[in-house]
């Protein structure tokens, strides 16, 4: 089987078997990177996705990780998408310090099936969306932190600090969304299993 890189390589020559290989590798990924954050606009947002990878597969230049190199590009499509959103003329904003409820309340999460799950989804909507990407990078697609540097165009010593303050951040909106004290327990205590589960205290 192919590695990603041979296959980007060979689909920016040409090679349309290449490129489907490749994005089934990660199709589902990026689906759930958009229907976390803009279940409306998902497909649409996915499509955008594909479409600048195909057109910057011969960028790639093999210093990183393609997955890295995908989820750059999901993560520059999203922001567009939401400067589209609630771009007023005065105002861009700022992804390091709004969460999605405040700048764009219609850019959704999408709803999980346990408790905790769909707690911790809503608070993810509350917290900076540049932390909401990095935690959900991190965590739920387990990318690594050199990856997380490629995608976030910072060094690795940055990205571990970013991850303790988002994880802080998360904890605190955990507890500020209204539930009850179990099921906020139960939601931290899922976040902290996702930590365990990387090896992680980087966000302890």
């Amino acid at each position: 089987m192919n590695d990603d890189a041979t296959l980007l390589s060979a689909w920016a020559s040409g090679d349309r078997a290449a490129g489907a290989q490749l994005i089934e590798r990660h199709y589902d990924p990026v689906v759930r990177f958009f229907r976390n954050k803009a279940t409306d606009h998902a497909d649409d947002l996915v499509q955008r996705t594909l479409l600048t990878l195909a057109e910057r597969a011969s960028t790639f230049q093999g210093q990183g990780s393609v997955r890295a190199f995908v989820f750059g590009i999901a993560r520059n499509v999203l922001y567009e998408h939401i400067r589209g959103r609630v771009r007023d003329g005065r105002n861009e904003p700022d992804f390091h310090s709004s969460a999605l409820a405040d700048i764009a309340p219609g850019v959704a999460t999408q709803a999980a099936q346990r408790a905790e799950q769909q707690l911790l989804l809503e608070a993810l909507r509350h917290v900076p969306v540049e932390s909401q990407v990095l935690l959900e990078l991190y965590y739920w697609e387990e990318l690594s932190v050199g990856e997380l540097a490629e995608v976030m165009d910072v060094p690795e010593g940055t990205i571990k600090s970013r991850l303790h303050r988002a994880r802080g951040q998360l904890r605190e909106a955990v507890e500020q969304v209204p539930a009850t004290p179990e099921a906020s327990r139960s939601a931290i205590s899922l976040l902290d299993l996702h930590a365990e589960a990387r090896g992680d205290t980087a966000g302890a």
